[in-house]
């Protein structure tokens, strides 16, 4: 095709079926519609929709949350947390109460107490007894020793005579041991048709005292029972 010298004159003319005139192309950046890269839109390159025409985006407005998600996320945000203070709540009441639980029940352990146990708390068991079961308690002032044993006739007079007494002590129907400390190993003296006879004895100083409870139900075996406080008190003037 045949370019008239009008046309290779005109500074920028490009062919539209060939290549651009004398190398000149379009610069990037800028919009064929001006100088300087000025758009149709405006100076800058600027669009006519009003947006930036440097990075091509445009301010979008905030979306508004949906009012169904409103309704479902506020009551969550209300009710787990209630939810964690009512379960942690809850635990820490049962687990209260099952400390109260373990405080309050307690058992006798059923074997023959040691010999550090029987001479602290002086509670010379003789041989032979069966039935044997102890518990002791310790606070910061007092500790008790519960004790329960069966024995023969003359088993129960050695036991006695070691600790300086004799069945002449004992009174008929006398328990004594008090409900507070039965209640401690879950012994019962209220059962009916027994034949109790007991004793107390007290000693100065910091020796332990003794309540001694015996059940005669079956005079033969006689059955034990002993509690023997030692009150650490006594060493300082106390009673």
């Amino acid at each position: 095709m045949t370019t008239t010298p009008e046309k290779e004159a005109a500074p920028g003319y490009r062919d539209p079926g060939g290549p651009a005139a004398d190398g000149a192309a379009t610069a990037p950046g800028r919009a064929p519609g001006g100088p300087a890269g000025e758009g149709p839109g405006g100076p800058g390159g600027e669009g006519p929709g009003g947006g930036r025409g440097g990075d091509g985006s445009s301010a979008l407005p905030p979306r508004e949350i949906p009012r169904w998600m409103r309704w479902v996320v506020v009551p969550l945000l209300v009710l787990v947390p209630l939810g964690y203070v009512i379960i942690s709540a809850a635990q820490s009441r049962d687990s209260g109460q099952d400390v109260q639980k373990q405080a309050a029940v307690r058992h006798l352990t059923w074997v023959v107490p040691s010999e550090l146990q029987r001479r602290i708390y002086q509670v010379p068991i003789p041989d032979g007894t069966v039935h044997d079961g102890y518990l002791e308690t310790n606070s910061w002032d007092t500790s008790e020793f519960y004790c329960q044993f069966t024995t023969t006739a003359g088993g129960l007079d050695t036991f006695l005579a070691q600790l300086g007494t004799s069945r002449a002590a004992l009174r008929d129907g006398k328990v004594a041991i008090s409900a507070e400390q039965s209640a401690q190993v879950g012994w019962n003296f209220a059962v009916p048709g027994h034949l109790w006879a007991g004793m107390s004895s007290h000693q100065a100083g910091d020796k332990p005292d003794h309540d001694i409870t015996v059940d005669f139900t079956h005079a033969d075996t006689p059955v034990v029972y002993v509690v023997s406080t030692v009150n650490f008190q006594h060493g300082f003037g106390g009673g």
